[in-house]
């Protein structure tokens, strides 16, 4: 990844940001008005790749060659005609199943040049093989026992397939959070998934070690290491050294760093990642008024609390689960208020790009 060039997913639009020096100035503007949920790059070919909520129009999916001077439409995915959603608030009632979110859009690895991953609402994975021509169900995931009695809506209507982990040393080997649900791995590429929640706590349900029905948030592996997750879930900031088998809490005891939802793992040391915190799910604000970017050294043992270019009073931003990168020493995110910050020092100290952006749901470098 460059640190040059950012694209952001806005309630207004697509926003592509370059830096020419030290300044960054805005190079494209797209979609103007249309909620942007998510917008990245796909680094093994440049195509620029943007999820638009059209609202009655529908959920439409786009795609770039010129670092989004222009997009081109892609049909989005679309269920099986005979897929169903079951209504844990209405006694399993079933119902068809319909996109009404596109949360991510993931390359496969780079020995599957034309693999592409969508999560969406209401939580199934599709899957493109031809460069996202088009796009299929994964089934595996899909007819997971789980999902008829341990799927369902959180702040959305509907579980989402909001995070998906491509391990870049086997390109079958696969990671999906689903929110809420949890964390399911497969390592035959879709074929087949297994619940990973063993160690997680979810305080919403009636048994919160339960194995299922887990609210991850967002997902992330140590590119050094991908055997190392992290996650920030609705009722913690979690930590996985062995693929997800066993997590930890590591939140802090008595600190900020707990609830959240993006989480940024450092790219060469397995030990580092970034989480910006908030209040609560009940208060999804900065904790006590003031932004600070929680970093952890240590594997979450401890945290830094990173404060310095941030408000500290009378602050309300919070930041969406993909609204938070790194690319090297470079860490930028954007909040729901519209401000977007920068650090090119591992977030010792931050700069803020503007003030005025619309509520901002997608950061990434490119």
């Amino acid at each position: 990844m460059s640190n040059s060039t950012l694209i952001l997913g806005t309630r207004k639009g697509l926003l592509v940001l370059r830096r020419n020096g030290q300044a960054w100035r805005i190079v494209h503007e797209t979609f103007p008005g249309i909620p942007v949920s998510y917008a990245a790059v796909d680094p093994r070919n440049d195509t620029l790749w943007a999820c638009a909520d059209h609202g009655h129009w529908g959920q439409k999916l786009y795609r770039s060659h010129d670092g989004g001077a222009t997009l081109t439409e892609v049909e989005a995915p679309k269920y099986p005609e005979d897929a169903v959603i079951y209504d844990v608030w209405a006694d399993g009632a079933e119902k068809p199943a319909k996109v009404s979110y596109l949360w991510t859009v993931v390359p496969g690895g780079n020995d599957q040049p034309e693999r592409l991953y969508i999560g969406t609402e209401p939580g199934g994975l599709f899957q493109s093989d031809d460069g996202g021509e088009t796009f299929h169900l994964v089934e595996g995931l899909w007819n997971h026992p789980s999902r008829r009695q341990n799927w369902f809506g959180g702040g959305r209507d509907q579980a989402g397939a909001c995070s998906i982990v491509v391990d870049p040393r086997d390109s079958h080997h696969l990671f999906v959070g689903v929110s809420v649900g949890g964390v399911y791995e497969s390592l035959d590429g879709g074929r087949t998934w297994q619940g990973r929640n063993k160690g997680l706590r979810a305080d919403f349900l009636p048994e919160p070690y339960a194995e299922y029905g887990h609210d991850p948030h967002c997902i992330t592996a140590s590119p050094s290491n991908p055997d190392v997750l992290w996650q920030q879930n609705h009722c913690g900031v979690f930590h996985s050294a062995n693929g997800g088998r066993i997590w930890t809490d590591i939140s802090q005891a008595d600190g900020p760093v707990r609830f959240g939802f993006p989480v940024a793992a450092d790219p060469y040391d397995d030990n580092t990642a970034w989480v910006v915190p908030g209040i609560s799910d009940e208060k999804r604000m900065a904790v006590g008024g003031a932004l600070c970017v929680g970093r952890t050294e240590d594997g979450g043992q401890s945290w830094t609390e990173l404060r310095e270019g941030l408000p500290q009073e009378r602050c309300y931003d919070i930041v969406f689960r993909h609204a938070l990168d790194v690319s090297g020493e470079s860490l930028a995110f954007g909040s729901t208020t519209g401000n977007l910050f920068l650090s090119d020092n591992r977030g010792d100290s931050w700069q803020c790009l503007g003030n005025y952006f619309p509520p901002i749901y997608s950061v990434r470098f490119a």
